[in-house]
């Protein structure tokens, strides 16, 4: 266990790339599923809903409430929602995932924070490296990276293609990616790095289905998304430069400067979404040491601007009016608008060693959130004018937290921390077109305490964490109609659970190596009080939330290049309705994967794998719509179907130059 992560006074997660390649290397969910308090809901490889603890379960569509991070570059837009699965997985070296309201300097997000790691550039390493992959559902995957890099500069690029017709109806995918980096070492106190990703995603939506279908013919579309051909059609970009400025051996400065651009195209039953988002920003910290009673304050102090343009307008869709198979067809403008949307944090944290034994920490993050929208649809009776502001007010979350170190393999941690979520801007709007400047943004306040562990020399590694969330304000999205909610404050949640992770090594010699991981969540999750119109759901279950998750695996590698590994995760029952009378079945999904990875010439290093995934054929639901509505007569569409069982093999040839 590495040292900074033993004295951390909170709930930390390092997958690193070995624990990215567990898996398949199409879909994140299967990584970030693996880290205990983390659960990734996945409908589809575009489809996919991200909670930490519970929070976010309740946004319908996507992730929110969870920030996000390219390195220092920000992944979640203006309105707290958050896209990771779109990005390469081979392009990703680590992922560090912060849980609860605990980052202070990235944010104070209420469900926690998760940071991508692009692999480096290397110095003074030139290789470049081929692999091509295939499986079920014509899933085809090409790949390829170089790396060259001198003594001051390095230069690093990954380019990705990936098909897929899908397991279900009206499900082919195709993504291509590109990402850059480049590290430039201009003198021993300056460092520069850039930093690109660009996305290019057409994916078509089977969307959700009834539990007749479920049951039935889980391969099957929804009707109305079969027969409309709904798709998502997306370009992506990021870019981001960071200067690094070493003033003396205790001081140093970093410096980010980053703007991102999306623009979507996205047919739906009810109508057709045009959409594009620019955004451009600024990091800054500063990172350094001192002495106070002749012990080391670390402390870092910065802060962090971010603003964004988001344009949509929706048309009509007239795929109705047109023969089967046909598809969308865009009609008359129904709506236009403009957001502007920033927000700033100021953040500091500092660590002090109080002693041999005990350390400290404190944080305090601030923010401010501004909105504003254009309407700029005519107006007419039935459409008001929506333009408007919003503004938060600024928001103080602080953190505290100690370490006690027991002896050299026991730690044991507490902390207290506060956290928020911003309110979406289409969520302050009431169905008169007036913005509602009466709802507050979601908060809540931390506690956890735990304790980290080594035995047998390191071989057994143990981390349990207890914790209780306390959220106030709690943001309901009650459905107006078929694409129209509104946002109202309901309530109060408590997110009671424990984590516990063990870490073992049964066998590490030059000829073989044999570890395993087990992980286990378990959540009670609570209404505590939830007023909703004239039903009250006070006391019951968090909506979308399992009650238990347990992941465990076996990996093996040996000398002779073979490698491979087993792994199970279970899933307890979800509730799919705030009124607790519908669940979602338990499951258990067993997967594994085997590979051989050697030298085989004096510059060529061959890896060639196999994996099965679902090797039971589970029956399973893969992602719940929570309180899904009935329209027209038709039942609700709670279900998205998970992928019987199907496999994956590939090769990967690299040349080192």
């Amino acid at each position: 266990m590495p040292k900074r992560l033993k004295q951390t006074t909170t709930a930390t997660e390092i997958l690193t790339t070995k624990d990215i390649e567990i898996g398949n290397n199409i879909n994140i969910s299967q990584a970030l599923n693996r880290a205990p308090g983390v659960f990734m809901q996945s409908g589809a490889l575009n489809t996919n809903r991200l909670t930490i603890r519970g929070i976010g379960s309740r946004n319908l569509f996507g992730t929110s409430k969870i920030r996000a991070y390219f390195k220092d570059i920000p992944l979640t837009n203006g309105s707290g929602e958050t896209t990771i699965e779109d990005f390469e997985l081979n392009a990703i070296a680590r992922i560090n995932i912060s849980k609860g309201a605990t980052s202070s300097i990235y944010g104070a997000g209420l469900g926690g924070t998760i940071i991508l790691n692009p692999k480096n550039s290397l110095l003074n390493t030139s290789n470049a490296s081929a692999e091509v992959s295939f499986g079920s559902f014509g899933l085809l995957k090409k790949t390829l990276s170089f790396n060259h890099g001198n003594s001051r500069n390095s230069f690093n690029g990954i380019y990705s293609d990936t098909e897929s017709d899908g397991f279900r109806d009206n499900n082919n995918y195709r993504r291509q990616t590109i990402t850059l980096s480049s590290n430039h070492y201009v003198n021993e106190n300056n460092e520069l790095t850039f930093l690109g990703s660009y996305v290019d995603l057409k994916a078509f939506i089977p969307s959700s289905i009834n539990e007749d279908d479920f049951i039935n013919n889980p391969s099957a579309a929804a009707f109305t998304w079969q027969q409309s051909q709904g798709f998502e059609d997306s370009q992506r970009g990021i870019f981001g430069v960071t200067w690094k400025h070493r003033y003396h051996s205790k001081l140093e400065h970093i410096t980010s400067l980053f703007t991102s651009f999306r623009n979507g195209y996205e047919p739906r039953p009810f109508n057709i979404l045009e959409e594009n988002t620019f955004a451009y920003g600024i990091r800054s910290r500063f990172l350094g040491t001192f002495k106070v009673a002749e012990k080391d304050l670390k402390y870092s102090v910065g802060g962090e601007y971010f603003k964004d343009r988001y344009t949509s307008k929706t048309f009509e869709n007239l795929y109705q009016d047109f023969p089967a198979g046909t598809g969308s067809v865009e009609g008359d403008l129904l709506s236009n608008f403009k957001e502007d949307r920033s927000y700033y944090n100021l953040f500091f944290e500092a660590d002090y060693r109080i002693s041999e034994k005990l350390s400290a920490d404190i944080g305090l993050n601030f923010n401010q959130t501004n909105y504003k929208l254009n309407d700029r649809f005519p107006v007419t009776s039935d459409n008001p004018d929506q333009t408007g502001t919003f503004r938060f007010d600024g928001i103080f979350s602080p953190k505290f937290g100690v370490v006690f170190s027991a002896s050299d393999h026991l730690n044991l941690y507490s902390s207290i921390s506060h956290g928020f979520s911003p309110i979406a801007l289409s969520e302050t709007l009431l169905p008169d077109g007036q913005i509602n400047n009466n709802l507050e943004p979601e908060t809540g306040w931390n506690y956890e305490i735990g304790l980290r562990t080594q035995l047998l020399n390191n071989r057994i590694q143990i981390h349990t964490a207890l914790y209780r969330l306390d959220v106030r304000n709690l943001l309901v999205a009650r459905r107006t109609g078929d694409d129209q909610f509104i946002g109202v404050n309901a309530g109060q949640t408590l997110h009671d659970g424990l984590e516990l992770t063990i870490n073992s090594t049964f066998i590490d010699t030059e000829e073989l190596t044999l570890t395993s991981f087990f992980n286990l969540s378990l959540n009670d999750y609570k209404f505590e009080e939830f007023i909703d119109g004239d039903n009250d759901f006070s006391g019951n279950d968090l909506t979308g939330v399992p009650s238990n998750i347990m992941n465990a695996g076996i990996n093996f590698s040996s000398s002779l290049g073979l490698y491979g590994n087993i792994n199970f995760q279970h899933v307890g029952e979800q509730p799919i309705t705030d009124s607790n009378s519908l669940f979602s079945e338990s499951y258990t999904l067993t997967n594994l994967k085997i590979g051989f990875k050697r030298r085989v010439l004096d510059k060529i290093t061959l890896n060639i794998f196999y994996g099965i995934d679902n090797i039971f054929d589970e029956a399973y639901a893969s992602q719940i719509l929570i309180n899904a509505r009935a329209f027209g007569g038709n039942a609700p569409r709670y279900f998205y179907p998970g992928n019987p069982v199907n496999y994956y093999a590939g090769v990967n040839v690299n040349y080192s130059f």
